[in-house]
C-alpha cells in the first residue's frame, strides 16, 4: 500500500509535467527572453513568495548570483524573503501584507523585473507587490497554479504569467522548481548559445 501511494506521486507528478510542457513552453520562453532583456540592460531581477515559494525565491537567486549550470559573472537578483528584520519590521509595523511592497518600493527600479511566485495566485502580500512593480514600471513575471487566481487579474499585456494546469499545490511546486530552471537554462542560453559543456 504504502510503495502503490509513493508511486502515485511519482506518476502524477511525471503526467502533470508531461501535460503542462504544451501548455507552458511558450510563455516560460517568453520570461526568459524578457529576463536576458532586462539582465543584459543592466537591471536586476527581485523575486518574492511565501512558504515553499520563498525558497524557490531564494533559490532562483542563487542559481543567477552564483552559477546555473556554466561559468559566467553573477547576474544581479535578490530574493526579498530573506532579510528577517525587514520582513518582521514591515510586517510590524505594517502588514504582512505589505513585506514585499515595501521592498520593492525601496529597490525596484524602472526596467527590472518582479518574479512574483504564488501556487494559489491569490498571495496577498504578491498582489501587492505586483501593484508596486507597475507603479515602479518594472516587469512582471508570475508564477501561479489553480487558474491563476487574483494575480491573473492584476497583470497587464506586458507581463508574463506563467499558470501551472493542476490545483494541487505539492504539483504546482514540483513545476515551479521546473519552470524555474528552465528560465536560469534559458538565459544562460542566450548569453553562451544553445550548446551545454558536459
Amino acid at each position: 500500500m504504502r510503495n502503490q501511494r509513493i508511486l502515485g506521486h511519482f506518476n502524477e507528478s511525471a503526467e502533470l509535467k508531461k501535460q503542462a510542457a504544451e501548455v507552458l513552453a511558450g510563455p516560460i520562453a517568453s520570461a526568459a527572453e524578457l529576463m536576458f532583456s532586462v539582465l543584459s540592460q543592466g537591471n536586476k531581477i527581485l523575486a518574492c513568495g511565501n512558504g515553499g515559494s520563498a525558497a524557490d525565491c531564494q533559490h532562483f537567486a542563487a542559481e543567477l548570483v552564483g552559477r546555473f549550470e556554466r561559468e559566467r559573472l553573477s547576474l544581479p537578483a535578490i530574493a526579498l524573503t530573506t532579510d528577517t528584520s525587514i520582513l518582521t519590521a514591515v510586517g510590524n509595523d505594517y502588514s504582512f501584507g505589505d513585506i514585499f511592497a515595501k521592498q520593492v518600493q525601496a529597490l525596484g527600479q524602472p526596467g527590472d523585473l518582479l518574479l512574483a511566485i504564488s501556487t494559489s495566485g491569490n498571495s496577498g502580500n504578491v498582489i501587492s507587490a505586483i501593484k508596486a512593480a507597475h507603479d515602479r514600471e518594472m516587469h512582471v513575471v508570475a508564477l501561479t497554479g489553480k487558474g491563476g487566481g487574483a494575480i491573473g487579474t492584476v497583470l497587464n499585456d506586458a507581463d508574463v504569467h506563467i499558470c501551472v494546469p493542476h490545483d494541487r499545490t505539492a504539483r504546482i511546486q514540483e513545476v515551479h522548481l521546473l519552470v524555474i530552471h528552465c528560465l536560469c537554462d534559458g538565459i544562460d542560453a542566450a548569453l553562451f548559445g544553445e550548446d551545454v559543456d558536459e
